[in-house]
């Protein structure tokens, strides 16, 4: 089959996701709303410099919305990945997905083209959010907003698989939101997004370990380091590998002919 086929396949996709997106402006809007509300309050009860932090390529320490920042754009990222999880259970259900893996193109690069056009919504959503954090001083070089891209790009890739993968696991759809809270915040506050790692050592050695283990942490700390022109070796690594396995993970899981209800069909 041509190149051809897959790109257009994938340009479709695409189109239609950020069509969804135009569609449902509310959700847009409040998936900026969330980082900056964060972003607002908790700037205010840590207005000091955090003692001993340093965002590379800096010898000094920064102030905490600097910090946070890039923790922000995870957790839209984070956020978006999930609701296009769920997306795809509605999809499934309704009958969209079973009708869009009867192209002839392999199951894969359908299911790919799918993270990926979700990834490049959550890729503008944090753009977005990143040029309205500059009200707050946060303030990166111009070329860590390219070299925070493919950064940005990859870790949605790896939240979105692992989206994938829990919506392929579910049967009822009342089941989704309370796993997505028993995912979604835990990945979030275990994580370096919004406290150093050394704070969180000292504090506790095991929520320590749990931040290290916490792929989400990785993606965090990419991020960051990415968009102030520093490379970050094990965050690559670490982020790289698990986007993989996921992403294997997901794809072989996922079975179009699975019904949410099926579960509670078949008991009455």
């Amino acid at each position: 089959m041509r190149p051809s086929r897959y790109f257009h396949c994938f340009i479709g996709v695409l189109r239609r996701e950020f069509q969804r997106t135009v569609q449902q402006r509310s959700r847009f809007i409040s998936a900026l709303v969330r980082p900056m509300l964060w972003l607002a309050v908790f700037a205010a009860g840590f207005r000091t410099v955090l003692d001993g932090v340093t965002v590379p390529p800096h010898t000094a320490p920064v102030d905490y919305e600097v910090y946070i920042a890039p923790g922000l754009v995870g957790i839209i990222v984070l956020f978006n990945s999930m609701q296009s999880s769920l997306s795809m259970v509605y999809d499934r259900e309704m009958g969209s997905m079973r009708v869009l893996l009867t192209s002839p193109l392999p199951r894969s690069w359908l299911l790919i083209s799918k993270l990926l056009s979700s990834a490049m919504v959550s890729l503008a959503q944090a753009y977005v959010f990143l040029l309205l954090a500059r009200l707050f001083g946060v303030v990166p070089p111009a070329l860590g907003y390219l070299a925070a891209l493919p950064a940005i790009l990859l870790g949605a890739m790896l939240l979105g698989a692992l989206g994938l993968f829990l919506a392929s696991r579910i049967d009822q759809l009342e089941n989704f939101a309370g796993v997505m809270n028993f995912v979604v915040f835990p990945l979030f506050f275990l994580s370096s997004a919004l406290y150093p790692l050394a704070t969180m050592q000292a504090a506790s050695e095991w929520v320590y370990w749990a931040c290290m283990v916490n792929p989400f942490t990785h993606v965090v700390e990419l991020i960051r380091h990415a968009l102030w022109l520093d490379f970050n070796a094990p965050a690559l690594t670490v982020t790289a590998t698990a986007a993989i396995v996921l992403m294997a993970t997901a794809i072989a899981s996922f079975d179009p002919a699975r019904r949410m209800f099926s579960g509670r069909a078949g008991r009455h």
